[in-house]
């Protein structure tokens, strides 16, 4: 599975190389290609964005930046998502169905937002992590990085994915105990001693 991720903020991503995913980049199931948006600017300066047509508050990014670096990445099996508030709320189901993916170009947006025309021309689909606002999309395209990698073939053994939360009839898991048997005067249920772990 690769991801390529359009953003201003690429070391963001640092946190990717980590625990679970980390390991499946290293073994090569999982590609993460960062694509600083910044490098395709035409200024001296590498601004990316420009006040709005209209007024209003804040920057838009402008629509040739981005489309230039979407277009270093493109393939003909790329799936372009747009992290975004307006987008269709992201779960288990959506998951899933973008683990079956080859490619998947991830648009990070900044400021107040992008400007409407490049997205028209190569979003595929907007999806959002939520009803709130964030600073950029690169916490959402993490999100999703992060929860699609754990159904690519090898991630995570098959029984791991069976048994968590959502993965049958969207119920959430139950609760789990460890050692020792007892904490802070709590004890494990009866039930589950019979299973030692």
């Amino acid at each position: 599975m690769k991801f390529s991720v359009l953003t201003l903020f690429p070391e963001m991503f640092e946190i990717m190389k980590t625990s679970i995913i980390g390991r499946a980049i290293e073994k090569g199931l999982v590609n993460i290609e960062l694509i600083n948006i910044r490098d395709f600017s035409k200024n001296k300066h590498k601004k990316v964005d420009d006040t709005p047509y209209g007024g209003g508050a804040g920057m838009i990014m402008m629509p040739d930046v981005v489309y230039d670096a979407y277009s270093s990445v493109k393939t003909d099996n790329s799936k372009v998502i747009y992290l975004s508030p307006q987008g269709k709320t992201l779960n288990q189901e959506k998951v899933k169905l973008l683990s079956n993916e080859e490619h998947i170009i991830l648009l990070c947006g900044h400021y107040e937002g992008i400007d409407q025309r490049v997205l028209d021309e190569i979003v595929d689909e907007e999806i959002s992590i939520g009803d709130y606002v964030l600073t950029g999309g690169e916490i959402p395209a993490m999100v999703l990085i992060d929860s699609v990698s754990r159904y690519v073939d090898g991630v995570l053994n098959e029984e791991s994915r069976k048994e968590e939360s959502f993965a049958n009839d969207d119920l959430l898991e139950y609760p789990q105990y460890t050692r020792p048997e007892e904490f802070h005067g709590m004890k494990v249920p009866e039930v589950l001693l019979s299973r030692t772990p």
